[in-house]
């Protein structure tokens, strides 16, 4: 399995954990609602301010599971794409000289 599939994998599992989460978060409320406890616009105001909190510790971690996987394959010394561009055209501007080279020789 290659790093990208994991963490596609990883996120998916995250994305599942929130909505079960927002699942289990308004089945809550709705509870509380038919107690008694909170009025429904209470309810719903409760939902989305866990939820907002929520997305944002979501983004803080994919944003950290990002920056350790970075730091983690430039210890493993896996180039990244922008190297590996910069040596693709290297390499063609070599081969290119090559070709013009043995061209210069054959005629």
């Amino acid at each position: 399995m290659d790093s990208n599939d994991w963490i596609k994998q990883l996120l998916l599992v995250g994305i599942g954990t929130t909505s079960l989460v927002a699942e289990k978060i308004k089945e809550v409320s709705d509870e509380w609602v038919k107690e008694g406890k909170i009025n429904p616009d209470q309810a719903q105001g409760f939902v989305n301010d866990l939820m907002n909190q929520i997305k944002t510790g979501q983004g803080n971690f994919e944003s950290n599971m990002e920056r350790q996987l970075r730091n983690m394959l430039q210890d493993l010394g896996v180039p990244r794409q922008s190297e590996m561009d910069e040596l693709r055209g290297r390499i063609d501007r070599l081969e290119r000289q090559i070709r013009d080279l043995e061209n210069k020789m054959w005629r």
